[in-house]
């Protein structure tokens, strides 16, 4: 009797609730992949169809013929070329800038002269401020960003973390896949994500809908009703966004040194003790990172809101990037954009500040210096 046979006959005296556990461990991250894939397996039967929003029942199945105009239109291969250039010339842009920023805010003096030409700008706007500071429409928007920034950005920590700590518990060609599928939402754009998103819950059509029909739950309102276009938003932000925090939180967890892990395992320690003493103080650098970066995008949201709903229901989503592009490219109220912007701007940098000191201690915790 060979050693293989020998492995075969233990591996099939084991239970059966043994042999299923290691998918058992990664099942919810199974069902998030099927949540995250839906969307995009349903984009693409639309895409095959001849789907008219106005005239619905109309809708025939049309194969590829959509794609072939598509690529044959002459207005897509401009589009794809003036997309592919300005992506290249914002990054390239924004790299040069950024470090040339770095540079000049790590000298105090620098630092000081450009707090005075703030400060500057405001005393010499002080009359729109004190107009802007007095309106409720503009503490509705601070509340309004708030709110939005702290939920989604909370939402996908919580979900990214987890996810990557399943998904990191085994390493075979089914976590592999899942690693690889759950970053699909990252890959376009958040308006095509909310047009995506607007099909799933439509009334008529949306598969969403009729998932809650089966719980006689009937013509949900979603994003056009004041009560649920928080949650709406929210929910598009967390399902484009939450890939983001994996993929830094998996990049974190694939660097931790593996003897402290092997030493409390040795010792019969608990996944709870090992998590909570070893697995996130080791991570808090990784998570503090994707902290700064999510909770700053969240804070200056406007892609998301103003694609599904133009800041509605009425005021409901009006944070201030919306706001401010309200007053300053619809109503040509410059003046009055100016300190949505700038208090917009105050925030984003008042928090990385806070953020940014957090994370550099956390490294000097992670790293026991």
């Amino acid at each position: 009797m060979t050693t293989d046979d020998i492995a075969m006959a233990a591996y099939y005296k084991k239970p059966l609730l043994t042999k299923v556990r290691p998918y058992l461990i990664v099942l919810p991250a199974l069902l998030l992949t099927i949540g995250i894939l839906y969307p995009f397996l349903t984009a693409f039967y639309y895409s095959l169809t001849s789907l008219n929003l106005q005239r619905p029942a109309n809708q025939r199945f049309i194969w590829f013929r959509n794609w072939a105009r598509m690529f044959v239109d002459g207005d897509f291969w401009p589009s794809v070329w003036d997309a592919t250039f300005m992506a290249i010339q914002s990054e390239g842009f924004m790299i040069v800038l950024g470090v040339a920023a770095a540079l000049l805010v790590c000298k105090k003096a620098t630092r000081a002269a450009w707090m005075g030409m703030l400060f500057a700008s405001i005393f010499i706007w002080l009359r729109t401020w004190i107009t802007a500071f007095g309106n409720q429409e503009f503490w509705h928007a601070v509340r309004i960003t708030l709110h939005y920034a702290i939920v989604a950005t909370g939402s996908e920590m919580l979900l990214g973390l987890g996810l990557a700590m399943l998904i990191c518990r085994k390493d075979n060609w089914f976590t592999r896949f899942l690693k690889i599928a759950l970053v699909f939402p990252l890959m376009i754009a958040p308006v095509v994500a909310v047009i995506i998103w607007q099909l799933m819950t439509s009334n008529s059509i949306g598969i969403l809908e009729k998932l809650l029909n089966i719980f006689s739950v009937y013509n949900f309102p979603w994003a056009s009703s004041a009560v649920t276009a928080m949650f709406t938003a929210i929910m598009i932000d967390v399902w484009v966004y939450t890939p983001f925090i994996l993929i830094l939180v998996i990049a974190g967890i694939n660097s931790l040194p593996k003897s402290p892990f092997e030493a409390a395992k040795v010792d019969g320690a608990s996944d709870w003790f090992t998590f909570k003493n070893l697995t996130l103080p080791m991570l808090k650098p990784f998570l503090y990172i994707a902290l700064i970066f999510r909770l700053m995008a969240s804070i200056q949201e406007y892609a998301i809101i103003w694609s599904l709903t133009r800041g509605g229901p009425g005021n409901t989503l009006m944070n201030l990037s919306v706001t401010a592009y309200i007053r300053g490219m619809t109503q040509y109220r410059f003046g009055q954009m100016i300190p949505y912007v700038l208090f917009l701007w105050t925030i984003v940098y008042v928090i990385s500040q806070i953020l940014v000191r957090k994370w550099m201690k956390s490294q000097k915790e992670a790293s026991g210096t």
